[in-house]
């Protein structure tokens, strides 16, 4: 009987700082996820999406990027538009683990709204030669702002701290904790557990690209 496979990793921002990827790469670190931009204070890219990108590529980490949607996001026409952002910021660029969509803004009155926003960003996406992922939280995130049953077929990023998710039942993804210690970054930092071989899909199927 096969092992269940797991990788463990970080996700990573310009709140981070990262001194030493080779160190981190030596702490056990198999992936991170690196913050690419954002629609939550305007349009932008985060300062250390590219360098962190490069810095990470060299020391053999397996990348993956994410994109902060704001609080706005409540359309499929806005989805699409974050989605063309996101694909401009990452133009380029190839990677091992999924392209995400962060989401944590949106007022959970308008769960549908968000919903279908969130629709249109991961169609887009896929569209376009892309591995696409939901990030949120497990309970103020998926259950309070979404409607789980209409994003079944879109894999998902969950965030519960101190226990697995119990909402969300498949998950490919969990961010375990926020307050990890890794050798090589400066103060706390997001510790995650992958149970999916991205790499190998984004291989087999010629998806993520440049």
């Amino acid at each position: 009987m096969s092992k269940p496979f797991i990788e463990n990793g970080i996700d990573i921002s310009h709140w981070n700082v990262v001194e030493d990827f080779g160190k981190v790469k030596a702490s056990g670190v198999d992936f991170a996820i690196i913050k690419a931009g954002g629609s939550d204070k305007g349009f932008y890219t985060d300062r250390c999406f590219d360098n962190y990108y490069r810095l990470a590529r060299l020391a053999d980490i397996k990348v993956g990027a994410y994109y902060f949607v704001g609080p706005g996001f409540l359309s499929y026409e806005d989805g699409v538009a974050d989605a063309k952002r996101f694909l401009a910021i990452t133009y380029g660029k190839e990677f091992d683990y999924p392209l995400c969509l962060d989401i944590e803004t949106t007022d959970p009155k308008r769960k549908q709204d968000a919903t279908e926003a969130c629709i249109g960003f991961c169609e887009y996406l896929e569209e376009n030669g892309k591995y696409v992922s939901i990030y949120a939280s497990d309970i103020s995130g998926f259950k309070d702002r979404l409607v789980l049953d209409d994003l079944t077929k879109f894999d998902k990023w969950v965030a519960r701290y101190g226990k697995k998710p119990v909402y969300v039942e498949k998950y490919g993804i969990w961010q375990k904790s926020s307050t990890g210690q890794i050798d090589g970054i400066k103060g706390n930092v997001d510790i995650d557990t992958s149970y999916v071989d991205y790499k190998k899909i984004m291989v087999k199927k010629n998806l993520n690209r440049r």
